[in-house]
């Protein structure tokens, strides 16, 4: 493996960040994650986009998109890869220890790994761990994700790929890496962005193309929906056949089944949506 680092390719073993990095001090940074197959990476506009969204959101100077692009350029040429995920991560660069950002330039880092295609469907738990629809980062992809890394831990305990998140006001909102939509009376709905959640990028190509509408919805609503399913960068759209122990047979549903036609036809047809 081949990362880029601060402006260069580096074998693994060498590429290297300052212990000091406010990235791992106090998990000052963003990220994205972008789908790589064979060797094409899908959506790379939408993702710098957000990546600029979200540096802006923390006071980070805004990334770069030439450099950033040269950057994804040259790792994926040298690390081919059929199906791979890559990560961009941008965070704020040497700094003291404590809160206080110091004056050195954000670090780059590109790194990417092969994975392989998601199952046509999967399992869900719910948590009562809530996500704050008004918090500071609120809707930013940042660095800062250990609440995500014990929910998810909790939802492997449970036999689950995923963990889906409340807001503070008991709505639906997200899962630890994924949008959730569900189908009522053959209608696509999911949750607004001011639930909380995370302005997904399959989210967003998910709602142009299939025509689902964004909807306030409680949580409950994943007890009576009559299908789920998840979006995200390497899930695309994945329909759920369980959510907690309530089980949703046939998954994926004739709604669902269709909106996962829908995206691979418009995908396929265009990589940079």
């Amino acid at each position: 493996m081949r990362i880029w680092v601060n402006g260069g390719l580096r074998d693994a073993d060498d590429a290297r960040l300052s212990v000091l990095d406010h990235g791992l001090t106090v998990g000052d940074g963003v990220f994205e994650t972008v789908r790589v197959a064979d060797g094409r990476p899908f959506a790379l506009t939408r993702h710098l986009e957000r990546l600029t969204r979200s540096a802006k959101g923390l006071g980070l100077a805004e990334p770069d998109h030439e450099v950033v692009r040269r950057a994804v350029a040259a790792v994926v040429e040298a690390g081919p890869v059929e199906l791979g995920r890559l990560r961009i991560t941008y965070t704020g660069g040497l700094s003291p220890l404590g809160s206080d950002r110091g004056d050195a330039a954000p670090s780059l880092v590109v790194a990417l790994g092969g994975t392989t295609r998601r199952p046509d469907s999967t399992a869900v738990v719910t948590v009562s761990w809530t996500r704050n629809e008004r918090g500071a980062v609120t809707g930013l992809k940042t660095t800062s994700y250990a609440e995500n890394v014990v929910a998810l831990a909790r939802a492997h305990e449970q036999g689950a790929s995923e963990a889906i998140f409340p807001n503070t006001v008991g709505q639906l909102c997200e899962g630890t890496g994924s949008n959730v939509f569900v189908v009522l009376d053959g209608r696509i709905h999911t949750p607004p962005v001011a639930s909380g959640c995370l302005a997904g990028i399959t989210r967003a190509l998910t709602l142009e193309w299939t025509g689902a509408q964004e909807t306030e919805l409680p949580l409950d609503v994943l007890e009576r929906a009559d299908e789920i399913f998840l979006t995200s960068t390497l899930r695309d759209i994945q329909a759920v056949h369980r959510v907690d122990g309530r089980e949703l047979p046939g998954a994926p549903g004739p709604v669902t089944a269709k909106a996962v036609r829908v995206f691979e036809e418009r995908a396929a047809g265009d990589l940079d949506p």
